[in-house]
């Protein structure tokens, strides 16, 4: 049952973060940098919001193997 709940909270986690972080995170990084290519800056941005999501997606997976862990059996 832990899986379970970790991959549900990974899903949210991702989620969330499609939604609400990556984009705006992979647009604050590239537009501190300077390109000598369009292509070179679109790399980044997706670089950058395939990165976030995958951190997100993670930190989703730890709390949820956690929350999925303190429920168990222990023995006496």
């Amino acid at each position: 049952m832990r899986y379970v709940v970790a991959m549900v909270f990974a899903f949210i986690g991702a989620a969330l973060a499609i939604i609400f972080l990556s984009s705006s995170v992979a647009d604050w990084v590239v537009g501190r940098m300077t390109f000598e290519s369009p292509d070179d800056a679109d790399n980044l941005h997706m670089l950058v919001f395939i990165g976030t999501n995958i951190v997100a997606l993670l930190i989703g997976w730890m709390v949820g193997w956690v929350i999925g862990g303190s429920g168990g059996s222990k023995p006496p």
